[in-house]
């Protein structure tokens, strides 16, 4: 299949038909009618073209390889990204009470807490990585598996409340959609 650029119309066997809004060198961002935003290989053969725009001239801004550059920093090392904990729960606490009140209840301190929340973050997107770079997993495989790890996301989104910036939080499938 030819390059698609940015406007092209496409219809998607599950998704329906779709809008190309942004091209990344091996995906389409295409907006569908009923489905929303969706991120779609290049290569998957299912696709039907229904009006083609020829692409830009360079497919690559700075901020996808700027993006590229720090997905591979995260991949082949073992720093942990530094995420700010919001200030009303700095120095704060996780406190569990048994139901059995001759147990004693179980304190957490909230950096500690927060600390594993963020691993648990920074793992699940380990996990999405490699999801959609493995080159053995079908699309419709590589789509199901991302739509357990956005259920696993919106579970998450409890634990929002803890974080600084609105960048960090978790976004589950109705955030996805917007």
């Amino acid at each position: 299949m030819e390059e698609l650029g940015i406007g092209s119309r496409i219809r998607h066997p599950e998704f329906g038909v779709g809008v190309v809004i942004n091209v990344k060198p091996r995906t389409y961002i295409t907006v569908f009618t009923e489905r929303g935003k969706i991120e779609v290989a290049k290569t998957y053969q299912n696709l039907e073209v229904i009006d083609a725009q020829p692409p830009a001239g360079d497919p690559v801004s700075f901020a996808d390889m700027e993006r590229v550059f720090t997905n591979i920093i995260k991949k082949y090392s073992d720093v942990q990204e530094t995420v700010p904990l919001h200030g009303r729960w700095i120095g704060g606490k996780v406190v569990l009470h048994p139901n059995n009140p001759s147990q004693k209840p179980k304190e957490i301190p909230m950096d500690v807490f927060f600390n594993k929340i963020i691993m648990v973050r920074d793992r699940l997107r380990v996990m999405e990585q490699r999801i959609n770079a493995h080159d053995k997993l079908t699309e419709e495989d590589k789509v199901n598996l991302q739509q357990y790890l956005t259920r696993i996301y919106g579970s998450l989104t409890t634990f929002n409340v803890l974080f600084k910036d609105e960048e960090d939080v978790f976004v589950g499938e109705k955030g996805a959609k917007e």
